[in-house]
């Protein structure tokens, strides 16, 4: 078990593996995190946040976050920095305490993600949901190319982009099986009549 020491920034959004997080930074404890992270090529943890706000005082984070590497950055003024992030391999947090200028700083353990493979096709349903919401947001909003074959990534993708409650992402990305987490998704699509669910056989 390798043990990492990572800033950790809780947000009330929740990052998967495989997702793109556009941020705007304007915090100095953020600043500097993402200067640090830019400087040293080294990825920051983002945690949902448990109890507590993104600004102010130090907010409680999650247990189970996602590291995200800044893979584009822009200073469109002085004292703002817009990023995007991309979600790499998700971790546990072991513990963590706030630094002086309120950053949380953590040691973390990372948890392997589940390999690619393809879907099933119980899980059409899943695709189709997919497809149309990249369709209407647009693909922009996602790192290219997109691998509907992948039932790894359709349950991820699929996971950020319904609106869920935060503590229902969490319990999703915490799941640590792709097959698991679809049926999940696929129930959540049945119980909201986003699709229809196929008559039970006798």
């Amino acid at each position: 078990m390798t043990i990492q020491t990572i800033a950790l920034f809780p947000l009330g959004t929740i990052l998967f593996p495989g997702g793109l997080l556009p941020l705007k930074l304007f915090e100095q404890r953020y600043l500097e995190m993402a200067k640090a992270c830019l400087r040293d090529e080294l990825p920051f943890g983002v945690c949902g946040i448990k109890q507590g706000a993104e600004v102010g005082a130090p907010a409680t984070p999650f247990e189970v976050g996602c590291m995200a590497k800044i893979i584009h950055w822009d200073m469109p003024q002085l004292g703002i920095l817009q990023i995007v992030a991309q979600g790499e391999a998700r971790f546990r947090v072991q513990n963590y305490h706030s630094q002086a200028d309120g950053l949380l700083v953590g040691e973390v353990v990372t948890i392997p993600n589940e390999a690619a493979q393809e879907i099933e096709d119980e899980f059409a349903n899943c695709i189709s949901v997919l497809k149309a919401i990249i369709a209407g947001v647009g693909e922009q909003h996602f790192q290219l190319p997109l691998h509907y074959h992948d039932g790894t990534w359709v349950s991820n993708r699929l996971a950020e982009v319904l609106p869920l409650t935060r503590s229902l992402k969490q319990q999703l990305l915490e799941l640590r099986d792709t097959k698991i987490r679809l049926a999940r998704l696929l129930q959540i699509l049945y119980e909201r009549g986003l699709v229809v669910q196929p008559p039970t056989r006798d």
